[in-house]
C-alpha cells in the first residue's frame, strides 16, 4: 500500500504542477486580453467622446425647440378640434334649415299643383261645357237648316240613302 501511496502522491504532485502552469498561462493570457480591451476602450472613448459631447450639445440646443414644437402641435390640434366642432354645428344647422326649406317648398309646390289641377278642372267645366253646348246648338241649327232645305229641294236617292244611314 505504500507503493500506491507514493504513486498517488507523485500523480497528485504532477497534477498540481500542470494546474499551476495552466493557471499561469491563463493569468498571462487574461492579462494580455485585459490590456487589449483597455486599449480598445480608451481608443473608443477618444473616438466616441467628441461625438457624444456634440450629440449632448445638439440635444441641449434642440430640446427647447422640440418642446416648443410639441406644445405648438398640441395647440394646433386643440384649435382644429374646436374648428371641426364649429363646422359640425354649422353644417348641422344648415342641413336642418335646408330640410325645413325643402319641406316648405314641397308644400308650396303641392298646393300650387293642386290649385293648377283644380283650375284646370274648373276651366274644362267652365269653358268646354258651354263650348259643347254651343256646338250642340250649332249642330242642332245646322240639322234644322238641312232639314228645311231638304223639304224645299227634291232629294236625290243617294242623299236620302246616306241620311238614313247617318240617322
Amino acid at each position: 500500500m505504500e507503493f500506491w501511496l507514493e504513486v498517488f502522491s507523485i500523480v497528485a504532485a504532477i497534477a498540481l504542477v500542470v494546474q499551476v502552469f495552466i493557471l499561469g498561462a491563463l493569468f498571462f493570457e487574461l492579462k494580455r486580453t485585459t490590456e487589449k480591451v483597455n486599449k480598445l476602450v480608451s481608443d473608443m472613448q477618444t473616438r466616441v467622446g467628441p461625438i457624444l459631447s456634440r450629440v449632448q450639445l445638439l440635444l441641449d440646443d434642440t430640446q427647447p425647440r422640440i418642446s416648443e414644437m410639441v406644445a405648438d402641435a398640441s395647440h394646433i390640434v386643440y384649435l382644429a378640434r374646436g374648428q371641426a366642432q364649429r363646422m359640425d354645428r354649422v353644417l348641422s344647422e344648415a342641413s336642418d334649415r335646408l330640410r325645413g326649406q325643402l319641406i316648405h317648398a314641397d308644400r308650396i309646390l303641392s298646393g300650387t299643383l293642386e290649385a293648377v289641377e283644380e283650375t284646370g278642372a274648373k276651366l274644362r267645366q267652365g269653358f268646354w261645357g258651354p263650348v259643347r253646348r254651343a256646338s250642340a246648338v250649332v249642330t242642332g241649327i245646322r240639322v234644322g237648316l238641312d232639314l228645311l232645305r231638304s223639304r224645299r229641294a227634291p232629294r236625290r236617292p243617294e242623299e236620302q240613302h246616306e241620311e238614313e244611314l247617318f240617322i
